[in-house]
């Protein structure tokens, strides 16, 4: 499998103290949802960019998405 690039911006920048990241999701990460889950338990600073999803943004492969949007391969999730 392919890492996936995983882009920070604004506050959850500031939370993740990091601007970008490359990482292999596990198998069970199907939408962004899952995702985000997944990246709330990799630090403090993950869990609290994302506690409340509601105020995220996200785009794949930059195009402006939802939570519940398939990754479907996606190659870049921004937030």
């Amino acid at each position: 499998m392919m890492p996936v690039t995983i882009l920070y911006f604004a506050h959850v920048r500031e939370l993740v103290g990091l601007s970008s990241e490359s990482v292999h999701l596990p198998p069970d990460i199907h939408t962004v949802a899952d995702l985000a889950d997944w990246l709330a338990k990799r630090s403090d600073g993950h869990a609290a960019a994302f506690a409340d999803p509601s105020r995220l943004r996200v785009a794949l492969d930059q195009i402006m998405s939802c939570f519940d949007q398939p990754l479907d391969g996606a190659l870049e999730i921004a937030f």
